[in-house]
């Protein structure tokens, strides 16, 4: 492996979530730079189902950190981005092209959404090669109506996350995954030793939380996962995408 592969991946076994961002501003050509790094990425079928949209406004910005949760960070970054699942623009060039969408398929929703993922990822990467920290704000689902309502998002896009971007101000633990083990099969998917794998990513990652936090946080993941998959999340979701012509069929 060359020494700038080599660089390539460690790079990305770096990331980590920043929340705390200086003041130095990001400039538009290197956020194009960015963002155009990002929608170079795989597209299904050439779709090109992403719409990123930045928001500058601060009554804006306030609000939807109100909306996600009271993430103040999404007003404090130096750039903030809605990054949406876009068939609205398909359906346009649908009709230029001669033809209808056909509205409400599973699999469209799919594809837009797996864009508008890996499109954020590639500039994820993008970011991160130029020193700069991000911050996923999945948040925005908590109230994606308001969200869209304050973007003004047309019928057939909806927002997927939010992104913040500017230059670090903190230095925080990587956080460890679980083990390949347990995440990368061969040829079929064994799960013969997996549980014996999550007992020692618990252990792991109990030890983050308590070093992280200074004592203040004993968690694991299998209680996290307890917790968060435990009960309804977001339900309002799907009535939500119905609402905007994602009524899976």
């Amino acid at each position: 492996m060359t020494d700038t592969a080599a660089g390539a991946v460690a790079l990305l076994k770096r990331h980590r979530s920043i929340r705390k961002f200086t003041d130095e501003p990001i400039t538009d050509d290197m956020v194009n730079d960015i963002i155009g790094a990002g929608l170079a990425a795989a597209t299904s079928s050439n779709l090109q189902g992403t719409t990123v949209i930045r928001v500058r406004n601060p009554e804006t910005r306030s609000a939807i950190a109100t909306l996600a949760g009271g993430q103040s960070y999404v007003e404090s970054c130096a750039a903030f981005f809605i990054w949406c699942a876009d068939l609205h623009r398909s359906a346009v060039a649908c009709e230029m092209g001669g033809g209808t969408l056909s509205e409400g398929m599973t699999e469209h929703f799919i594809i837009a959404t797996s864009d508008c993922s890996l499109a954020a990822q590639n500039a994820v990467v993008a970011a991160e090669s130029l020193g700069l920290g991000i911050c996923y704000i999945g948040g925005i689902r908590n109230d994606p109506q308001q969200v869209a309502d304050l973007l003004e998002l047309p019928d057939q896009v909806y927002p997927v996350f939010g992104m913040c971007l500017g230059w670090p101000d903190q230095d925080p633990m990587l956080k460890p995954r679980l083990p390949l083990s347990v995440t990368l099969k061969e040829e079929r998917y064994d799960e013969t030793n997996d549980r014996a794998g999550i007992e020692a990513y618990d252990k792991t990652l109990r030890e983050y939380y308590l070093e992280r936090t200074g004592g203040k946080r004993e968690s694991t993941w299998t209680a996290d996962m307890s917790g968060l998959l435990g009960k309804e999340s977001r339900p309002h979701m799907k009535g939500f995408l119905a609402d905007r012509g994602f009524t899976m069929r």
